[in-house]
């Protein structure tokens, strides 16, 4: 999705001798009033009246006011209600900290190696939340299945458990690899009893399965089976999966080959998209398999943490969010058939110092500037969060070689598809950049090599409709990642990441947390997008920003500083 090369949207062309903006928008010198700080006739008189007659801050306070009462101090009294929010979106958010972890494992004649992987692994697995993600704690489970023919050894298991010793021996003493009969096995029947027989009690609830082979039933496969026609007992794909909704449960698999492959597009036609680890060996090397089990149980575990603390309702949210993922097309389109679309490209100037951070008006109508600007925007999404779609697009007045990602909401029910919405997008985005410059420019001076970069959001209104995207660089050829989320939850820790929000609470003065750190990884940077900010006044940023408490709570209260806090001397 992302690589090195910055879009011919975002940069100057060095040969051209037009003068531009601070953030690289041309200005039209023959229509630039000196006394303002936007182009004059560069935009439709209608989005010019409604910049100029809209107050931004006055806007944002609207999404506040639902069921409030009419109030003398209408800022106190949105304040107030947004505390109010707050306190109990982190209430919900400790909640989420506390995971029901359950391994289902295939336990036929093949599988020795991995159930002795399972009960090694949760020691290391544990040691390292208690390191990285401290407000995590994990209850763990087991749940083992044979085949049909195994009598009373075909379902076993251990219910959760906060004794990790008590999990290992169980599995030493009692699991053991035997049985089996012909190519699939009970699978619908182990997923059943570790839905129903274990005692799931945490908001964070978690299934990691594991298995070589599928369910039987010509559905699943077309191996030598001796129940073509399904499970026996009458179990479906769909009942359990509808069982696993209804008990809160996300699912995750382990492969071991490619015979369950069709078992996981059935599965995804029913819960959406899930996480499937690659778990296959070569030479059955245990360390290399300790290692995958590992990497796929601790992100099993973040990855759960994250959506619930995100997301927060109910794993419906979840679930809808999965099965999004399904319509999803990950191709570019044939840009020779679409259409050309004309707009209006929006973007703030960026800060300059600490306080135009904290100046809430600075990102008002008079730091905006405006351009006009020709696209194409393919068809179908290549891409969901939980918020947003994001669409290929390319910039049709410039190199179509490069191109871009615009972006747009889908929950438009409650707040609409709101300019309103995306500048705030593009203000969080400018600060986050401000900051991870000045950010870079410490860090260089003491040795620090590694660089955070933001893309820098631009707003695009289409024109003669209210439709508006945010835009900006689509980059190649390396592997997204989030890297933290808002809550506090670190997915994929790295010291100068971590620093960096560190550095941001520090450079403030307590002021804000820049978090929700989220992109690649390149070899001397990571460049980052769609930044979240946790600020004292809790009426800027969105419903991301969970104010000072969240500033205490999802970040002081988990971070622990490395090697690079303590060269760059920050403290808290």
């Amino acid at each position: 999705m992302f690589g090195k090369r910055t879009p011919s949207i975002f940069k100057k062309n060095k040969n051209d001798e037009s003068k531009w903006n601070e953030d690289d928008t041309l200005i039209d010198e023959s229509k630039y009033d000196k006394s303002k700080s936007r182009p004059e006739g560069s935009i439709t008189s209608s989005l010019l009246h409604r910049l100029d007659s809209m107050k931004l801050e006055d806007e944002r306070l609207k999404r506040y006011e639902d069921d409030l009462k009419s109030s003398e101090n209408r800022i106190a009294a949105l304040r107030e209600k947004r505390e109010r929010t707050i306190t109990a979106t982190l209430r919900k958010i400790k909640l989420t900290m506390n995971v029901d972890l359950c391994f289902v494992l295939d336990c036929t004649g093949s599988m020795t190696s991995y159930i002795e992987t399972a009960k090694n692994c949760i020691l290391k697995v544990t040691a390292y939340m208690k390191r990285i993600n401290p407000n995590i704690t994990i209850s763990v489970g087991f749940c083992g299945y044979r085949d049909f023919c195994d009598g009373k050894d075909r379902i076993q298991y251990l219910d959760f458990t906060n004794s990790y010793e008590k999990f290992r021996e169980y599995i030493k003493n009692n699991v053991k690899a035997k049985g089996g009969g012909d190519g699939p096995e009970d699978v619908l029947g182990g997923l059943d009893a570790a839905i129903t027989k274990m005692s799931w009690s945490h908001a964070t609830r978690v299934i990691l399965h594991i298995g070589d082979a599928p369910p039987h039933g010509r559905k699943f496969t077309l191996m030598s089976d001796s129940y073509p026609g399904g499970d026996p007992n009458g179990l479906t794909a769909e009942s359990i999966m509808s069982k696993m909704q209804s008990s809160k449960i996300l699912y995750f698999f382990g492969r071991i080959t490619d015979d369950t492959e069709q078992m996981i597009n059935v599965f995804r036609g029913i819960i959406g998209q899930f996480a499937v680890f690659d778990l296959k060996i070569t030479g059955g090397d245990p360390e290399e398999l300790l290692t995958k089990f590992y990497h796929a149980t601790c992100s099993a575990i973040t990855s759960s943490v994250s959506l619930n603390s995100t997301i927060l309702k109910d794993s419906f949210n979840i679930y809808n969010l999965q099965k999004k993922k399904l319509n999803i097309n990950q191709h570019e389109p044939n840009w020779t058939t679409l259409p050309e679309l004309s707009g209006k490209l929006l973007s703030f100037k960026l800060p300059k110092k600490l306080g135009d951070i904290k100046n809430e008006k600075y990102f008002s109508n008079s730091n905006l500037t405006v351009n006009s600007m020709t696209f194409k925007v393919a068809p179908q999404p290549f891409s969901v969060g939980a918020e947003r779609y994001a669409y290929f697009g390319i910039d049709t007045q410039r190199d179509k070689s490069e191109k871009l990602v615009m972006k747009q909401y889908y929950d438009t029910e409650k707040r609409g598809d709101s300019i309103e919405r995306y500048l705030e997008s593009a203000e969080v985005s400018c600060i986050a950049h401000f900051l991870a410059t000045e950010f870079n420019s410490v860090a260089e001076r003491i040795g620090i090599k590694k660089r955070v970069k933001f893309i820098y959001v631009k707003i695009l209104k289409q024109n003669k409709i209210e439709q508006y995207y945010s835009v900006e660089g689509y980059f190649r050829d390396a592997e997204f990642k989030r890297f933290n989320v808002n809550s506090g939850v670190i997915t994929e820790f790295h010291s100068t990441l971590e620093a960096f929000a560190h550095f941001t609470y520090n450079y403030t003065k307590g002021y804000l947390v820049v978090c929700d750190l989220q992109g690649i990884e390149l070899e001397n940077e990571f460049l980052l997008t769609d930044p979240a900010i946790h600020c004292v006044d809790s009426l800027r940023f969105g419903g991301t920003n969970l104010g000072e408490k969240g500033i205490k709570e999802c970040f002081l209260n988990n971070h622990s500083c490395n090697n690079v806090c303590r060269k760059l001397k920050l403290k808290i």
